[in-house]
């Protein structure tokens, strides 16, 4: 076991990689594959070039893309410049995308003209920021009143569009800058530097950015595979989901800074992810969540046989779910975390040495370095061991607060530095944790976190609706889905299909609601003074009807 800390801001991790094992596959794609190499110096290209558009350390650059090697090289090189990344969800639409933009202060957003489950983005991001479409396309100065800091945009895939440089310019912009020069920014940055900044959906109704170091991004991904998850010479990983989430983008993060192999693809198909795994000779699957486990297991190709080279699975949900894939993986050690977008993904994971009762029914032990506390969130008092109360973290790997929003920061993090996560947990005597629930008022729609008063706001946009009241159902396959509580304004019909038709493509479809059920005055359950949602989703078992697919 490695017993020394690692830490180095992003940008290093690709270079040490690469000066190691030049030709070691770093990244591979169903139909594609690149070394180290190929990958440093598709970054260092990229770094020229934004230098080029005059993005210098500190500024903030937007990514806006499928997974893809466009969006890895994009990733580092905007680290190796010491700009900050900010990682855009490609399920946004018009209205969190527009204000994420705006929110984040980007000076520039790379994108591709990839097509991911039919989003063109070059679309999306014409109706996200007005009079980007208006715009010259060869205008390395934009000016955008919806985003006054947005100076470019850039097709690191594909030509010019409109308000767009292609491909070809960037590469000619890429090609005047100075190479050392470049490179010499990347010694300035510190680990404490902000290096991304990741935007999580809250309990209010704008998605809020998570500022996290280098060191929070880089130690965190590296600290938790190097202490927990069963390792060799070759390290070959894969995960099915989208890099702009922390879930995908800390085991990146971790392949990259251990030299291993990162199996990748533009979106989640099922049989092309197994004959990947099984053609490189996966050892550390990381699918996450049941929804993307059960597609696995349910697809006429899979074959646990196929699959001997797997070490480790990195899996959360029911414990009957994780026994069964124990159990089809018996030389596989089973993975189990705590963790959140504010802690730079998994703070807690299974130990080595765990049982498989502990590996199936708790979500690990706190990793070195971080501290936890379980709380009476009404009194602030430490719980004994067994009671649940609202667990807290600190150390290294929580995020530095909250961009912009300072109020939110302070609520969050307290003046001796713990992050208030607003998550229900228990701990054992053994330190291993349990997830009960959110304290507040928050959905996980197949891993993406929805905050409830996000989806009611906007459906209070519409004009027939009065007020509205979004909780969660149960839902075998994404853990839960939203549901639509509405009352319509006097005088006004809507059918619930309209209202969630007025939805679709408007916010991202896991936050549509799967079904709306339209109430009157006299029909909500009250509290003393708001809507009782308790009571709401007890209605679910005998009224709930979902409404198409969203």
């Amino acid at each position: 076991m490695v017993d020394w800390i690692q830490v180095s801001p992003l940008g290093d991790l690709l270079v040490r990689a690469a000066q190691r094992s030049p030709e070691r596959t770093a990244l591979v794609f169903p139909d594609e594959r690149y070394s180290y190499a190929d990958l440093l110096a598709g970054a260092e290209h990229v770094a020229q070039g934004l230098h080029a558009l005059g993005v210098r350390g500190g500024d903030h650059v937007g990514l806006l893309m499928p997974n893809c090697v466009e969006y890895v090289e994009a990733f580092f090189g905007a680290s190796l410049l010491g700009a900050v990344v900010v990682p855009l969800n490609a399920r946004y639409k018009l209205t969190e995308l527009g204000y994420v933009i705006a929110h984040a202060d980007l000076v520039t957003i790379l994108t591709t003209d990839l097509i991911e489950d039919h989003v063109d983005f070059t679309t999306v991001l014409h109706e996200s920021l007005p009079g980007l479409a208006d715009a010259d396309a060869g205008s390395r100065v934009l000016r955008i009143g919806a985003a006054p800091r947005l100076r470019s945009a850039v097709m690191l895939r594909g030509d010019a569009k409109r308000g767009f440089l292609g491909r070809l310019t960037f590469d000619e912009l890429a090609a005047t800058a100075d190479h050392d020069t470049v490179a010499a920014q990347r010694r300035h940055v510190r680990v404490r530097d902000l290096a991304t900044i990741l935007y999580t959906s809250g309990t209010t109704s704008n998605p809020k950015g998570c500022m996290l170091s280098h060191e929070a991004i880089s130690r965190g991904p590296i600290a938790r595979v190097t202490e927990r998850v069963p390792s060799g010479d070759a390290n070959v990983f894969w995960s099915a989901g989208p890099l702009f989430h922390i879930g995908s983008l800390q085991l990146l993060i971790a392949s990259v800074g251990l030299g291993g192999t990162y199996l990748a693809d533009t979106h989640f198909d099922p049989s092309r992810a197994l004959e990947m795994m099984k053609r490189e000779g996966v050892t550390s699957a990381w699918p996450w969540f049941p929804v993307i486990m059960q597609a696995l297991l349910a697809d006429p190709s899979f074959d646990e046989a196929a699959l001997e080279t797997i070490r480790s699975i990195m899996l959360i949900g029911s414990p009957a779910l994780l026994s069964q894939v124990q159990s089809l993986f018996p030389q596989a050690q089973h993975i189990n975390a705590c963790g959140m977008t504010e802690t730079a993904g998994a703070y807690a994971i299974s130990a080595t040495d765990d049982t498989a009762e502990e590996r199936a029914g708790t979500g690990g032990l706190a990793l070195d370095g971080l501290e936890v506390r379980i709380i009476d969130p009404d009194t602030g008092e430490d719980l004994p061991d067994g009671a649940t109360g609202e667990i807290l973290v600190r150390g290294y790997s929580v995020m530095d607060g909250y961009y912009r929003d300072p109020d939110k920061t302070a609520a969050a993090i307290d003046s001796d530095g713990w992050f208030h996560t607003s998550d229900l947990y228990s701990r054992r005597p053994t330190g291993h944790l349990t997830f009960h629930g959110r304290a507040k008022d928050m959905l996980k729609v197949g891993g993406e976190n929805v905050a409830a008063v996000e989806v009611e706001s906007f459906l209070c946009q519409h004009p027939a609706v009065k007020l509205a009241e979004v909780v969660g159902a149960p839902d075998p396959r994404l853990d839960e889905v939203p549901v639509a509580f509405v009352e319509l304004k006097d005088g006004h019909a809507l059918d619930p299909g309209q209202l969630i038709e007025f939805c679709r493509g408007r916010i991202a479809s896991f936050k549509v609601p799967r079904a709306v059920h339209i109430m009157t005055e006299t029909d909500w359950p009250m509290s003393a003074t708001k809507v009782d949602k308790t009571a709401l989703r007890g209605r679910l078992t005998s009224t709930a009807e979902i409404i198409g697919t969203a």
